[in-house]
């Protein structure tokens, strides 16, 4: 007797790849064509722009806002010039431009994941219904390997900047929507309860009392949204994306471990200082009114 069918999954069970998916999608990218032109637009004029304003600033200026801004949010000013001495390094190594490249993308990047995570996040925590629909999506998101992000993103908008820009937004926007989300439910209930006691509307105790007093918890969100932005950067060079992410992929695929290792050491030194300067605004806080 064959006892094979206990080890091989049977075929005839089996419901196929995904195909369907991928008909799908490419369907919705013909019938769709001239509205997904328009968003691939309106998202290049937004990253490039970004690009031209970073890109007027001297060098040397730019520089020296970045050890300005260092110093005000660490109150050191040997931070100030560490910031100074890290940025000079990377032009030092010829990636200044590549540099400008990939922080315009993560600034476009984050802003849209707050524009979008921020209202959504106080959805989240205001309705149950809503937390029940959305937090498995955010598991989901989370969970999901980068890769699978990039595919249909292609499929849409062909390989450059903008499929990159949409799979680092998806990437990105869960811990905005997750932190924003914990900041409101977070908050004092005696405050909320005074609040409504001296006549204030839903609207009111959101604005005056629930956001400020979450503010912290939202900045801690737009801390690590910034950090999984920067993640994607090396991800985001396999679909086309300019920067030095891309500067990695060449240097990967030539097999030369000196041109790999400055960019990534750039990566690294935007991510310390992004991160600090986020960590000395969540350390602050923001007083409410």
């Amino acid at each position: 007797m064959n006892w094979d069918f206990l080890y091989k999954f049977p075929e005839s069970l089996q419901i196929g790849s995904g195909e369907a998916i991928d008909i799908a999608v490419k369907a919705f990218s013909r019938n769709h064509r001239e509205t997904l032109r328009m968003i691939k637009s309106v998202i290049l004029s937004s990253i490039n722009s970004v690009y031209y304003l970073l890109e007027v600033i001297p060098w040397a200026l730019l520089i020296l806002i970045v050890a300005y801004l260092g110093w005000k949010a660490s109150k050191k000013k040997y931070v100030g010039l560490l910031f100074a001495g890290m940025l000079f390094f990377i032009g030092m190594a010829g990636l200044w431009s590549s540099m400008l490249e990939t922080v315009s993308m993560v600034i476009v990047a984050v802003f849209i994941s707050i524009l979008l995570g921020f209202p959504i996040g106080i959805l989240v925590a205001m309705s149950k219904r809503a937390s029940a629909i959305i937090r498995p999506v955010l598991d989901l998101m989370q969970t999901m390997p980068a890769f699978v992000y990039l595919v249909p993103a292609v499929i849409l908008f062909s390989p450059g900047k903008t499929p990159a820009l949409i799979a680092t937004t998806i990437y990105a926007i869960v811990p905005m929507i997750r932190m924003t989300n914990l900041g409101i439910t977070h908050v004092d209930g005696e405050m909320v309860e005074a609040g409504s006691a001296f006549g204030s509307t839903k609207l009111q105790l959101l604005s005056k009392i629930q956001v400020p007093q979450a503010m912290p918890s939202i900045m801690a969100g737009i801390n690590q949204t910034i950090m999984m932005a920067m993640s994607m950067v090396v991800t985001c060079a396999l679909i086309g994306a300019n920067g030095l992410g891309m500067e990695i992929l060449l240097a990967t695929n030539r097999v030369e471990m000196g041109k790999a290792l400055m960019p990534g050491i750039a990566i690294v030194i935007l991510a310390i200082i992004l991160d600090r300067l986020t960590q000395g605004l969540i350390e602050k806080g923001v007083p409410a009114e």
